[in-house]
């Protein structure tokens, strides 16, 4: 089974969000709903970038270090 690591940009702010899931629609509907992230409640949200990953483990792995790469983040935002 894939994963992916997915980052979000809050519609009509300079917020970004980091995760992970199995199913990238799914995931993305669900912070748009409510359902997601405590974070991402009450906010829209886009994609803005993703990355496709054989295992979770390696998803997972993925995510930590986009979490803490603010700099790759800040590029995302600005594109």
């Amino acid at each position: 089974m894939c994963a992916f690591v997915y980052v979000l940009r809050e519609v009509d702010g300079p917020r970004t969000y980091v995760g992970w899931t199995v199913d990238l629609g799914a995931r993305l509907a669900a912070h748009n709903t409510g359902a997601g992230a405590r974070t991402t409640r009450g906010k829209q949200w886009t994609l803005i970038y993703a990355e496709r990953f054989e295992t979770r483990s390696e998803a997972m792995s993925r995510e930590v270090g986009l979490k803490r790469d603010r700099g790759f983040r800040a590029q995302l935002r600005a594109a």
